[in-house]
Order: C-alpha cells, then structure tokens, then sequence
C-alpha cells in the first residue's frame, strides 16, 4: 500500500504539453487506486476532470503528496503554499531547465509508480522570508529561490547599506542585491555571477547585481544569519523586493528588509537515480567524460 493515499496535482500554464501529463497522471492515480485532488487552475484547464477542485491552500489541508506539473516556477510558487504544511512535492518537468521538475513526461508512469511504492529519495529545501514594511506587504513573503532588492527606477542605481546579523557589512552601489537560498543559486544568482551551492547547504549567498565597484563580489553566509537592508534615503529612488520572481513589493528610501531563513522547509521527493550534479551536467551542459552516457 502506498503511503500517498490522497495526491493533489498542480498546474500553472495551460499549454497541450501540460494538459497531456495531466491526463496520464490522472489514468496512473486511477489504475492505482490512488485519490486525486485538483488544484483550480489546473481543473479549469483539464474540464473533463469531473471532481472536485480545491485551491491550494484547501490542498495543502487534505493532500499527503503534491505533483507539480510544468516548469520549475511551478513548484516555486507551490513551495510557497505546501512547505508550512509539511507537504512534499514532486514535479514533472514541462518547462525549459527542470532544476527542480526533474520528471521527464515520458517517465511519468515509471517515476511516479516508484514515488508511490515508496522508492524515492526527499531533500529538504529552506526557503526564505523577507520582513518590510513595503506598500501592499502585510505579511512575511517566502521564496525558495531569491529575495531580490532592486531599483524601481531602471535603469537606474541603487544605494543600500548592508547588516549581517546586526553587524554593518558595506554601503554600495548597485542596480540591487540578489539573497538566495542554495536552491537558487542555479537561478538568478547564477545568471549574476553567482556561485553554484549544493541544495544541502546551510547557506545564504549574496549576489550584487552589476555593482559600482570592481571590488564588490559575491557573499556566502551562514544559513541562520539575519540579512538587513537598508535603502539609502538621499538618492530618492524607490525601490522593489522580489520574491522568486513571482510576488512584488515597493519599498521607499529609508525603509528596510530582513532576509531570514523561514522556519519551514520544502520537502521535494526525487524518483530513485536523481543527483544533482548529473542535473548540473545535463542542464549547464557540463561536460562528461567520454564513453559516460
């Protein structure tokens, strides 16, 4: 018997590709005997499914698995919901990179029949939290992958000043500052310059973005640090926090964010074979040593 007794599936866009997994995950969880609860988005885009939809956040209250359907942003804005519930996810890759979606379609049967006997592996994943008092930000916003400070104003520079639990790091100009999770270092930070972290990491790394300085590198600090940042008044440029790219806040000269580790973490199942620096290789395009499939 499976230990996944009540499986939620999710879904963002609704392109053929999507809708196709979708309607091969529901005739697995069928044959297996397996009940599915649908995410709202993804019912109003596979309507022959004749159950009942929930939103996420009724999901999150009913489901013992979670399976993410479509790119990794996906399962960056699932993680948001499910990781305070304890709920694990896995997800099937639709999208471009698949970093976290790790899936393919063509394995859906395969993988997600060993994820349901048990045959898996699960690493936890911390998220980030960003405090501010930012317009329309009543309350602590996570991320998984980045917390993001940056002009509101492009393009334009930004002034901050930089405190790392309470001790005062710098004072710099930059277009804005990227704080990610070890997650995603193989996101924004990445693109930025940033390094490559291990997901097990109990780091936080601090990225500049195109800072006025030829000294200015990226920051890797203890997991449990508390990152403040302050925006410089006498600029008058306003700024925007970003959370994974996917919920946006306005914060105004003077005021400030801390970036902190929240208290929750995503767990996020692998079917058996997954290791990360073979997803390195394949999705960088690293090379591999001759005669290696």
């Amino acid at each position: 018997m499976s230990e996944f007794k009540r499986v939620g599936l999710v879904a963002r866009s609704g392109s053929e590709l999507v809708l196709d997994s979708l309607r091969s995950l529901l005739e697995l969880l069928g044959a297996r005997g397996v009940e599915v609860l649908m995410e709202d988005n993804a019912h109003n885009l596979l309507q022959e499914f004749s159950g009942t939809s929930y939103t996420q956040e009724e999901m999150a209250l009913r489901c013992d698995l979670v399976i993410a359907v479509g790119g990794d942003g996906n399962i960056l804005g699932a993680a948001r919901c499910f990781a305070p519930h304890g709920v694990p996810i896995v997800g099937v890759n639709r999208g471009r990179l698949g970093f976290l979606a790790d899936i393919s379609p063509d394995d859906i049967d395969v993988s997600i029949s060993q994820v349901l006997d048990g045959n898996y592996t699960m690493e936890e994943h911390f998220l980030l939290e960003g405090e501010a008092s930012a317009k329309g930000l009543e309350e602590v916003p996570c991320a998984l992958n980045e917390v993001l400070i940056h002009s509101a104003q492009m393009p334009s520079m930004l002034e901050i000043d930089l405190y790392i639990d309470g001790e005062f790091v710098y004072n710099q100009y930059s277009d804005g500052l990227i704080v990610s999770s070890p997650t995603g270092s193989t996101a924004y930070a990445l693109s930025a310059g940033g390094p490559i972290m291990h997901p097990s990491l109990d780091a936080i790394v601090l990225v500049p973005m195109f800072p006025h300085s030829l000294n200015s590198r990226p920051l890797v600090i203890q997991g449990n640090s508390e990152v403040k940042i302050v925006v410089g008044s006498h600029t008058g440029t306003n700024a925007k926090i970003s959370f994974d790219s996917q919920l946006e806040f306005e914060i105004e000269p003077g005021e400030s964010l801390i970036v902190r580790k929240k208290r929750e973490s995503l767990k996020l199942i692998h079917p058996p074979g997954h290791n990360f620096y073979g997803v390195c290789r394949s999705k960088l395009d690293w090379a591999s040593r001759k005669g290696d499939s």
